[in-house]
């Protein structure tokens, strides 16, 4: 990859859901509602991505109203850009796999909270080189963000506290080393908006002597198949599969579908998955994977760039279903195990990923109290834990939490 250059390394709207556990019926705006299928005999139902802790005895909060504070209608697309059509059959939902070969199905999707953002859904933030005068002089600090999804606004206010970006959102850090950790689309209201900033920054950065890098998520994955495949029907141990039909049920949005364009989809698919950066193994997902891949940092990125580049929609479903893995580092017992089998492959003293949001791997989300204190909006840092060995990113932006941008190492 080259430093500053733009080759770095979608969709319906909001979808209203029910407030049950066994009626997955998704409503849309169009003649008739989309119904997901059932799990296979003796499988959890499928349904999104993020699997529940809690069993079905557990009573389900109430989901926030949708209540856009912004028009939802679509603005127009950039000319040559695709539009996903709307029609779907009745296969498209049969997209989840079961656990025997890992795949994290769910019991209840996160709520899609609309939020504003920067200049509109139809703005679309410009991609320029601006040279500064003194370039900082070696290695910066280093930060990380967690899980954007979408959410332009959030994004913007927490590198603007950290000082990474200016008033009018241009790079302002000097020689700082930023690495965003997957999963910029989906549920939120501006995911173009977000490629676009990131993709600025990376321009700025690098003029400034620093640079602005980021990795490849599972979304980035859905996006791009979503894109490139639709409706193409694809190998899955639940049924048929389609990588439209896993987007719309992992919070697509029509906006970023009808803004993405080719340079977004080539900086996406160039993402590296895995980078070493001060000793810690940055990563998308905590699972191992990874280890599928290659034994070297450099064999993975070069792999997973490889078979993204086949244009096969099979290869590229695989790619998507493991690394939508989860909770690998969890367990008391075997979590920590885990971490070392990754650190002891790629080097590094300590993982630090996205992907599982923190309130999920803390088992604090609809507890049966009713006692919201350690609900996502108690997040307000990363969560360390797998003996120390592991740091969780993924503040919860999407379930009214946090959306973490984190100087490293972790002060104490």
């Amino acid at each position: 990859m080259v430093e500053g250059s733009m080759t770095q390394g979608a969709g319906q709207g909001p979808a209203m859901r029910t407030d049950t556990l066994r009626d997955f019926r998704v409503p849309v705006v169009e003649p008739a509602p989309y119904t997901a299928p059932a799990a296979l005999p003796g499988e959890p139902p499928v349904y999104g991505e993020y699997p529940a802790y809690y069993d079905e005895s557990t009573p389900v909060p109430p989901r926030p109203a949708y209540a856009p504070d912004r028009p939802t209608v679509a603005p127009p697309a950039h000319p040559g850009t695709e539009t996903v059509p709307q029609q779907r059959t009745a296969g498209d939902g049969e997209y989840g796999e079961g656990g025997d070969d890992g795949y994290t199905p769910t019991q209840r999707d996160l709520p899609i909270i609309v939020r504003g953002s920067a200049g509109g859904p139809g703005d679309t933030v410009q991609v320029q080189y601006v040279p500064q005068e003194n370039p900082g002089s070696g290695p910066g600090p280093l930060y990380v963000v967690g899980d954007v999804h979408g959410y332009l606004d959030e994004l913007i206010r927490e590198l603007q506290a950290q000082h990474l970006i200016d008033a009018e959102c241009r790079w302002s850090a000097g020689n700082a080393r930023l690495w965003f950790l997957g999963d910029f689309t989906d549920r939120g209201p501006d995911g173009i908006g977000v490629i676009d900033l990131v993709m600025r920054l990376s321009a700025e950065a690098a003029a400034a002597g620093g640079y602005c890098k980021a990795l490849m998520g599972n979304h980035e994955l859905l996006l791009i198949g979503a894109k490139r495949f639709g409706d193409t029907p694809v190998s899955s141990g639940a049924g048929t599969a389609t990588f439209q039909a896993a987007w719309l049920l992992n919070g697509g949005q029509r906006t970023d579908m009808e803004r993405l364009e080719d340079v977004h989809l080539q900086w996406m698919s160039r993402l590296d998955a895995a980078t070493l950066q001060d000793g810690h193994l940055l990563l998308h997902s905590d699972t191992t994977a990874y280890l599928d891949y290659g034994d070297s940092i450099e064999d993975v990125n070069d792999t997973i760039h490889e078979l993204l580049n086949r244009n096969d929609a099979d290869i590229t479903w695989d790619l998507f279903r493991k690394f939508t893995k989860r909770f690998a580092f969890r367990d008391e017992e075997t979590g920590p195990q885990a971490v070392r089998e990754l650190l002891g492959t790629y080097g590094g003293s300590r993982v630090v990923h996205g992907h599982s949001p923190i309130p999920y791997l803390l088992g604090e989300v609809g507890t049966e109290d009713g006692d919201d204190s350690h609900g996502p909006e108690a997040v307000d840092g990363p969560h360390v834990y797998a003996d120390g060995l592991a740091i969780a990113m993924d503040g919860g932006v999407t379930m009214a939490g946090k959306l973490l941008v984190v100087q490293l190492p972790l002060r104490d």
